[in-house]
């Protein structure tokens, strides 16, 4: 198998998976109990906020707060500005924003609130100009942008974002789910006030995130009951997890051999495919992501060869792989169904070779060939055996 697919999630470092297990056997208590073995647990659990911290550039550990997911991350933010500020009614993200917070914005809506999406340009990028505009209203609460794309892998231009909302007196939520692991991210430098992770996109396990809280602004927990993490989310921390993420954060460096492999990937399937698309802004997107289009051809077919050829990639977002609908992120971009009907998002890690990258290639030449061959011969059904 060659796993291209790593926006979607990424195998866990033996490194992280050994500082795990002890968590899993052993070290079981409870972090909050007060007996010897529970203190060795706490402590465990709070060294591991350190490094997490230290990754986005935070300048106080207790900046960082342990969640399941990226997505409690992104509404809790959401959700805490909405509560503690309610005489601005206002909402502004991106069009190409995830589904986490699309569905955030609804609530928010749903609540009373306005909401306002702001465009992108055809290169994915947050269209500026209009941002400024959308803030000119003077009663905006929150702007939400990733810092990254999931599909595309475009980069937002943050720093930017961040100077025109605090200028209009608005705070900022970043979802750096994509970003975190792949580019420096710093805190201090782009000042955002929440920003949001995920550990199973860094080589850290499903179900463990975090939230970047700035100690500027006040923050009403989701969770509420036992008053864990300093009462800012109630529930007994997953421990294992916890630490495997802090693992995670010591180890995440900015990976630049990926984009070598990236690179050379898309430099064989442009030779074999002529009219491959490059979705996306190529000087302004993560070094291991490929959202590639092949004009006439079906995404789902294509998966099913790439399948049986040993090579996992996606269609867009793991979170709409059931959809039917082309890509939104595309659609902001302005592009057509039809175009982004034949969309493939290829994403790489440290622990691809180039040997996958070539093979992978010569994988999606072949598939996408086969496919034109039956679509020229009329005279039988599809057969993608």
């Amino acid at each position: 198998m060659i796993y291209l697919d790593s926006n979607a999630t990424t195998q866990v470092d033996p490194m992280v998976l050994d500082a795990m297990l002890p968590f899993l056997r052993g070290a079981y208590a409870n972090p909050s109990a007060s007996y010897q073995s529970a203190r060795g647990v706490r402590s465990a659990l709070e060294s591991a906020r350190q490094p997490v911290a230290a990754m986005i550039g935070a300048a106080r550990v207790d900046e960082v707060i342990f969640t399941s997911c990226g997505t409690e991350s992104i509404n809790t933010a959401h959700q805490s500005v909405r509560h503690l500020w309610p005489d601005r009614a206002g909402l502004v993200l991106a069009g190409t924003e995830h589904a986490a917070g699309i569905e955030c914005a609804k609530r928010w809506r749903e609540s009373g609130g306005r909401v306002t999406e702001v465009p992108v340009t055809q290169q994915g990028r947050v269209d500026l100009a209009v941002l400024e505009q959308a803030l000119a209203t003077g009663d905006t609460a929150l702007v939400s942008i990733m810092w990254a794309n999931n599909e595309t892998g475009v980069i937002a231009p943050m720093r930017e974002v961040v100077e025109l909302a605090h200028a209009a007196g608005a705070l900022v939520h970043c979802d750096a789910v994509q970003a975190v692991g792949k580019i420096p991210v710093d805190v201090q430098a782009v000042p955002v006030d929440f920003l949001s992770l995920s550990g199973h996109k860094l080589h850290a396990p499903k179900g463990v995130g975090a939230l970047y809280a700035s100690s500027r602004v006040r923050l009403r927990p989701l969770l509420v009951g036992g008053g864990q993490e300093k009462g800012r989310r109630s529930g007994t921390e997953n421990v294992a997890s916890i630490v495997g993420l802090g693992a995670a954060a010591a180890l995440t460096m900015a990976e630049h051999g990926v984009s070598r492999l990236r690179d050379g990937f898309e430099d064989r399937v442009m030779a074999g495919l002529s009219d491959t698309i490059i979705f996306g802004d190529r000087a302004h997107r993560l070094p291991n992501t490929s959202c590639l289009g092949f004009p006439g051809m079906d995404a789902a077919g294509l998966l099913i060869l790439l399948d049986e050829a040993g090579v996992c990639c996606s269609a867009g977002s793991a979170c709409h792989t059931a959809s039917l609908h082309p890509s939104h992120v595309l659609e902001a971009m302005g592009v057509s169904a039809a175009v982004a009907s034949g969309m493939l998002r290829f994403s790489f890690c440290r622990f691809n070779t180039p040997e996958e990258a070539a093979t992978a290639a010569a994988a999606v030449i072949r598939a996408v060939e086969k496919m034109r061959a039956l679509k020229d011969d009329a005279s039988g059904p599809v057969a993608f055996s």
